[in-house]
């Protein structure tokens, strides 16, 4: 465990351990935002390797049957292989705890695929209650193989709930996307852009990409920019009980949140500390001594 202590009982800082028992350490309503993107019930482990290509003694065959040397830079591995049954016990287990230690005004946004972000709608119904749902963002890219025999799946489900009836939004903070049509707008409309709609074009981190890890979960940074900028304020504090490549921590640590990151696998906490420390950002400000 490498937290620090932040105002309060509430630890801040990376975390390694089972969600479940840091989440039943915390106390009730101190956490302003919760973003999590728990395994997705595919009952598989989930393998990358990254590789360099040039040099090593393995090859493989590229453009006009070419032969190249290659060598292994890094390998990580993702479990995901409970039962179904497991899996849903463990996720509602989970958002019961996330839901205890949300603030009044906190949000939850659940990052699921198609496996199980059906199962995991009705179990926040039960949980916050279906008044509290607020969105399903769909995050569509369009990367990667594509299947034959079916519409190729291009797109994962972002489940955003309350914890009350009073909720965070800045919308003049978030981003804004280009107009498809901007002549038809207007030059000042056309030069500010419009808001982005629950439908979230964004590529995934590229191969070759400056973000990239090499952990096999990573999400780009500029969703959690979008997210955190939307349901916190600066100083406060933003959670991610899930947080693999530490994504959550670096858009929170530059846009001048506290942050609470917690994983079980020693890679991602390794890998999550050493983004934190390359990482610029503005010291959190604001009501961070409630």
């Amino acid at each position: 465990m490498t937290a620090v202590t932040g105002p309060g009982p509430v630890p801040e800082g990376v975390v390694l351990g089972d969600c479940r028992r840091v989440l039943a350490d915390l106390p009730d309503g101190c956490i302003d935002l919760v973003y999590i993107d728990p395994p997705f019930g595919t009952g598989q482990v989930r393998r990358l390797e990254s590789i360099r290509t040039g040099v090593g003694v393995r090859e493989r065959v590229g453009f006009a049957g070419r032969r190249y040397p290659f060598e292994v830079v890094s390998d990580y591995r993702y479990h995901d292989d409970m039962s179904f049954e497991e899996y849903l016990g463990f996720l509602r287990q989970c958002l019961a705890e996330v839901h205890r230690v949300l603030r009044s005004t906190g949000s939850l946004y659940l990052h699921l695929d198609f496996h199980a972000a059906h199962y995991a709608r009705v179990l926040l119904d039960d949980i916050f209650g279906p008044e509290r749902f607020l969105n399903e963002v769909i995050w569509a890219y369009d990367y990667g193989g594509r299947a034959k025999d079916r519409w190729p799946r291009k797109h994962d489900n972002i489940l955003w709930y309350s914890k009350s009836a009073r909720w965070i939004y800045n919308v003049s903070d978030i981003d804004r996307i280009p107009y498809m049509a901007p002549g038809l707008v207007g030059p000042e409309k056309a030069a500010r852009g419009k808001l982005p709609t629950d439908t979230w074009w964004l590529t995934i981190v590229p191969t070759n990409g400056a973000e990239r890890t090499g952990y096999p979960t990573q999400k780009p940074l500029k969703l959690l920019e979008r997210i955190i900028r939307a349901s916190s304020n600066p100083g406060e504090l933003v959670a991610d009980f899930f947080c693999g490549s530490g994504t959550t921590g670096v858009a929170a640590k530059q846009l001048g949140r506290r942050y609470l990151l917690v994983d079980a696998n020693p890679d991602a906490i390794r890998i999550t500390n050493e983004r934190l420390a390359s990482s610029r950002g503005a010291p959190p400000s604001g009501p961070s001594d409630r």
